[in-house]
């Protein structure tokens, strides 16, 4: 028996047979990091929820798994962020808008938007992480009547590593959202705050504890010191959230590269409670 037992999200062919679809847009973001705009052939939405993922492939060369970075309100296309680490991700990089991709998915379990309704939203991302969690930024803005407070607070390791600029600019001027940025290692253009995400918790104002969902997503070392700050203000760990990335590969539970000790996290994941976690040593370090 698992761990954590999850209901199935997978739909019709969804879980084995890949779509084609096109790229219609690559936006360079990084310097090892594009965003890629892309359409189902024949149109139609995806119909993920925020925090779900997509395997992505390539004929004769392979296929990975990468974090739906739009929300599923913006019905025409959907986005991947996509960092050049490996055989398949450097072939996605010599891609162009035009170019075709096979897209399997939606896939695991993203974060359950209903639970969020009517609450105050803190999300707290650390480098690569604003990636999966951009989803829910966007379905939270789109749909803003529907939440109470949202707080945002961002950490790359620079400057010149921070993602989604244009977004960035853009929260920051929304009066909508409470958003702070914080680099580790600054250049000499950076006037903003420097430090870990965690020194951003004293831009917070109080918290309602039992009001407010904690969203933590970001590398591993990140997790407990985060969840420290979140807990320190009596959020209870039941309105605590973490998304993982644990070296996901296959998406569908068959290689084991995400395994947390019986806990597959391409299919129970990515998305889990903290309380779910904490049996799961391997799973946050």
């Amino acid at each position: 028996m698992p761990l954590i037992e999850r209901t199935s999200m997978y739909r019709g062919d969804s879980l084995y047979e890949p779509r084609p679809a096109e790229i219609t847009a690559v936006e360079k973001l990084t310097a090892d990091e594009n965003l890629y705009t892309i359409r189902l052939d024949g149109g139609g939405p995806l119909g993920h929820d925020p925090g779900q993922f997509v395997q992505v492939s390539l004929v004769g060369i392979g296929e990975c798994p990468i974090s739906i970075c739009s929300s599923p309100t913006r019905l025409e296309h959907f986005q991947l962020c996509i960092r050049r680490a490996g055989e398949v991700t450097e072939h996605i990089h010599r891609l162009d808008a035009g170019d075709t991709v096979g897209i399997r998915g939606p896939l695991g379990h993203g974060f359950q938007v209903h639970e969020l309704h009517g609450k105050d939203v803190l999300i707290v991302a650390g480098g690569l992480g604003i990636a999966p969690v951009r989803s829910l930024i966007q379905y939270i803005l789109d749909e803003r009547s529907r939440f109470g407070a949202f707080h945002l607070l961002y950490g790359a390791r620079s400057p010149a590593e921070m993602l989604f600029q244009t977004d960035v600019i853009r929260w920051r001027e929304n009066k909508d959202v409470n958003f702070h940025t914080t680099v580790d290692r600054p250049d000499e253009q950076w006037r903003g705050h420097t430090g870990v995400v965690t020194t951003l918790f004293q831009e917070l104002p109080k918290l309602d504890p039992h009001e407010t969902m904690a969203i933590i997503v970001g590398p591993p070392v990140m997790f407990k010191f985060v969840v420290l700050e979140v807990l320190g203000r009596r959020i209870p760990q039941k309105n605590v959230y973490c998304s993982l990335e644990r070296r996901m590969k296959c998406g569908v539970g068959k290689c084991g590269h995400c395994q947390a000790n019986n806990v597959y996290v391409c299919l129970e994941g990515p998305v889990f409670r903290y309380g779910e976690l904490k049996a799961l040593r391997e799973a946050i370090g």
